[in-house]
């Protein structure tokens, strides 16, 4: 398995180029995972922490959700892998396989891209209620970017432990 990264543009509208970041670092998220075991997937970077490649994607899959789902969509659904909507309980894939995680990342982030493509702009504002704040749908695509930037850099980090593959 091989997963392609898509290019950027160098020039382009506001919601293009966030839509190909935000793409860019989902394909980096499954790219750092290409090759590997379910077992290999789950290998812990230092325990105690339950951090692995695979509870990375597990994570992922429930912000996808929460925040274009829950907040921009406002579905009332609980978490993927919490009905009380613990965001803790992704990180511990103890047991969890990529086929499970990753078809579940895979859903959401296809909910992700539809509901972003059905908003007028990225002025839609909805309300966050767990911060009891309102925010716009570009904020929620800027902070996905971040979001998967961070835990990319982790991801780095996990493969190399892993197996030694380096890599941007």
């Amino acid at each position: 398995m091989s997963t392609e990264r898509p290019d950027v543009p160098l020039i382009a509208g506001e919601r293009e180029l966030l839509r190909s970041f935000l793409d860019y670092h989902r394909a980096t998220l499954a790219w750092k995972c290409d090759g590997l075991t379910d077992e290999q997937l789950r290998e812990r970077s230092m325990p105690p922490s339950t951090l692995t490649l695979l509870s990375l994607v597990r994570h992922m899959a429930e912000v996808e959700r929460t925040w274009f789902r829950k907040v921009i969509n406002g579905e009332d659904i609980t978490l993927v892998w919490s009905p009380e909507n613990d965001y803790q309980v992704a990180y511990d894939a103890t047991g969890a396989t990529r086929s499970e995680a990753f078809a579940a990342w895979q859903a959401e982030v296809e909910h992700a891209r539809r509901i972003e493509r059905e908003a007028e702009s990225l002025d839609v504002v909805a309300h966050n209620k767990r911060w009891d704040q309102d925010v716009s749908l570009r904020f929620v695509m800027l902070h996905l970017i971040h979001e998967y930037a961070r835990h990319n850099g982790h991801a780095d980090l996990l493969r190399e432990g892993v197996d030694g593959v380096t890599g941007a």
